[in-house]
């Protein structure tokens, strides 16, 4: 494993997943980027905690540039997506950008984190803090990181992405739903496995008024990619439902194992490089606060 993981996750192992999401979740993030940099200062500082491949930045990069520029910070604790996030985001920036970029090498769990981190007047953090022990103590590190005035924004929950027709031909119908189901289940788990987890029984705006944040709200943006989608589309399902096959198959019954590993066969004449019935829908949602 590559780095430290509160979840026991390999996130390096998992770039080509977090390229493919960027690539599919580009129209939900600019939008929703667009909406963030929109309440921000001139020449402002955003930092991205947590920023995986970097795929958010790059549109907070453009947003930025088109504004006259700005600030950067790229905070990851996994060094092959800190590397993976500078290039793509220097990328989107282009040649003679007025937007500056750096790299931190950072754990949101660290309570120091502010110190080492520019003051920001956004601080964003994608489906990040549930991966962490203390998501509370998370959420208050984020709100120290900004300065008085600035945004903290979290994407996180929305509505459960779909891709599978309920009827695959192969099976008994309903498959997507088990999985899901059959996920959510791997999820407690997950955050039981973690070291020292601590629960957070309310929602993510309870959080973040907890965390001394004032006018907060939540927003949405869609992700839709109806049938047969990009070419990016069957790599993303594959790498999705692998990822289920890996963590959850002993949740699953006999019948949707056996469907799952035919879909995810490239000899089988279900498999997923040969459906054009494919398809990405769902929602990802931003909660926002602003430190008084």
């Amino acid at each position: 494993m590559s780095g430290h993981t509160h979840d026991h996750i390999d996130w390096a192992d998992r770039l080509a997943l977090l390229r493919a999401a960027d690539s599919l979740d580009a129209d939900a993030q600019a939008s929703a980027a667009a909406r963030l940099i929109s309440r921000l200062p001139a020449a402002p500082t955003v930092v991205d905690l947590g920023c995986g491949a970097g795929g958010a930045s790059t549109h907070f990069a453009r947003e930025l540039s088109s504004r006259g520029g700005g600030t950067i910070v790229l905070a990851d604790a996994t060094p092959e997506l800190l590397h993976e996030a500078q290039h793509v985001v220097r990328a989107a920036a282009g040649d003679g950008s007025p937007v500056q970029i750096h790299a931190v090498a950072a754990d949101l769990a660290d309570s120091e984190l502010p110190e080492k981190v520019q003051a920001a007047d956004l601080v964003w953090a994608s489906r990040v803090v549930h991966h962490l022990p203390d998501q509370q103590a998370a959420v208050a590190t984020l709100a120290a990181a900004v300065r008085p005035g600035g945004t903290v924004a979290l994407a996180e929950g929305g509505l459960t992405f779909s891709c599978l027709p309920w009827d695959l031909g192969i099976g008994r119908p309903g498959l997507e739903d088990r999985l899901h189901a059959a996920q959510a289940e791997w999820f407690v788990g997950m955050r039981e496995g973690i070291n020292g987890s601590v629960p957070m029984p309310y929602g993510w705006p309870t959080a973040l008024e907890r965390a001394g944040l004032t006018e907060i709200g939540s927003f949405s943006v869609l992700v839709d990619h109806p049938a047969p989608g990009p070419d990016a589309l069957p790599g993303y399902v594959h790498h999705h439902l692998s990822r289920i096959a890996e963590h959850a198959t002993d949740l699953l019954i006999d019948e949707d194992r056996a469907t799952l590993t035919s879909l995810l066969d490239p000899e089988s004449p279900h498999h997923l490089a040969k459906r054009r019935d494919l398809y990405l829908l769902g929602a990802r949602t931003v909660h926002h606060g602003r430190r008084p």
